[in-house]
């Protein structure tokens, strides 16, 4: 028999208390099973009870207790247990996996009740990692999706949000992390009026764009996985859309993000798909008060428009602006758009030479930026010299301005 001694190994007493757990949930669940159930978990040490909520089904968990008309109302003990008795025994994980439980299904008052409960009763930068580790879970069951839909009672949504603002303000205000937002289409890969890709390219670069944005300029790098797509694809009730499209992205290379999407409502016209996503980043804004944040778009559908109201509603925040022109704007229009915060580029290296003169990656990133963008345009299957040639100038032209402020030994060849 093999013995799993990894650090996030069940320690041996929480074995047996899985299995059997697990036994009696296994077939129905009658009322001396969820007794023993709730007996198990209260009588377990903070170890024992944070590593018995990683490992256990909490959905399957959270459906399989009741309260009862006439009898025991377990769930509402066990609830009581999980989030407000035993919270403080609690990590991270183990919170976050408990609030996407509570997301499953219909949040009724117990579980909004719960969840007011858990968020209350965490403070200071764990509210940050709480956050975090909810949108880092995957899947459309993000923090977004839990406050702007998921929870009913408007009264506590504001409760919550200003608990998220009160334990912000408390917090330093030096060295903001950025949350990245970005398009998907024209800005990620190649799928709409950009025809000077083959369709469906991933554009050379803009993953280590984002990964180096995320990083952050300085020597230690901050805090992964902060980038979120705001896309006007419609979403829906189950989430489909939004999970097709994670799943497209990681498809692309891009393993890690959350998506906000839009709706059919607004999916006419650029000024009404970028109102969508206003609305939804002045309720992400919300969500993550303790950070600044950038956003990348492009020029062909509402972008700049968007950008620009970005900054005019939240210029205390909105580090900057970038746009991937595909549709040939004048240098005039591109330099009077720089002046306002929206920085039109036509490659992900002179995205980066702009993000390096902003303060919001050093030169190391800007330069891995560059190598990488040579690396993948290499690969990209033109269909012809002439089709490729304007885009290798294009590339050529971004790593000479970069090379100019770059140090000798970060300097990139040319493509």
């Amino acid at each position: 028999m093999t013995i799993d001694t990894s650090p996030d190994a069940p320690i041996p007493s929480v074995l047996s208390k899985l299995d059997e757990i697990r036994l009696r949930m296994a077939s129905h669940t009658d009322r001396d099973d969820e007794r023993r159930i709730l007996e198990i978990l209260a009588r377990s040490t903070a170890v024992e009870l944070d590593q018995l909520l990683l490992q256990l089904d909490l959905p399957a968990l959270l459906g399989d207790i009741d309260d009862r008309l006439i009898g025991p109302d377990n769930r509402t003990a066990l609830l009581a247990l999980l989030t407000a008795e035993r919270l403080g025994d609690l990590g991270i994980p183990a919170r976050a996996a408990l609030v996407s439980a509570l997301q499953r299904g219909r949040t009724g008052s117990l579980d909004e009740q719960a969840l007011r409960r858990l968020w209350l009763g965490t403070r200071g930068a764990d509210v940050t990692r709480l956050k975090n580790a909810l949108d880092g879970r995957g899947g459309y069951r993000d923090l977004h999706q839990l406050f702007y839909h998921d929870i009913d009672d408007d009264s506590l949504r504001e409760e919550l949000l200003a608990h998220f603002a009160q334990e912000a303000a408390s917090g330093s205000v030096s060295g903001r992390e950025v949350k990245i937002l970005s398009d998907i289409d024209d800005t990620f890969y190649a799928n709409w009026k950009d025809a000077r890709y083959p369709k469906k390219t991933v554009y050379p670069g803009v993953l280590q764009f984002y990964a180096e944005l995320d990083r952050g300029p300085g020597p230690v790098p901050g805090r992964a996985g902060d980038l979120t797509f705001v896309t006007a694809r419609p979403g829906d009730r189950l989430g489909l859309v939004e999970d097709a499209t994670i799943k497209a992205l990681a498809e692309r290379g891009q393993l890690a993000a959350n998506v906000l999407a839009g709706s059919f409502t607004r999916l006419i016209g650029n000024r009404t798909i970028a109102e969508k996503k206003l609305e939804n980043f002045l309720e992400y804004r919300r969500l993550y008060p303790e950070y600044d944040f950038v956003f990348v778009g492009d020029s062909g559908q509402g972008d700049i428009h968007f950008g620009q109201r970005m900054l005019e509603l939240a210029p205390d925040v909105v580090r900057a602006i970038f746009i991937h022109d595909v549709v040939a704007t004048p240098d005039l229009a591109r330099r009077e758009l720089a002046t306002s915060g929206v920085h039109l580029f036509d490659t992900y290296i002179g995205a980066a030479l702009v993000a390096l003169e902003l303060g919001l990656l050093g030169p190391e990133g800007a330069a891995r930026v560059a190598e990488a963008a040579a690396g993948a345009f290499a690969a990209i299957p033109f269909p012809s010299q002439a089709d490729q040639e304007p885009r290798r100038l294009e590339m050529a032209r971004d790593v000479a301005r970069l090379n100019e402020v770059l140090p000798p030994s970060l300097r990139t060849g040319q493509p």
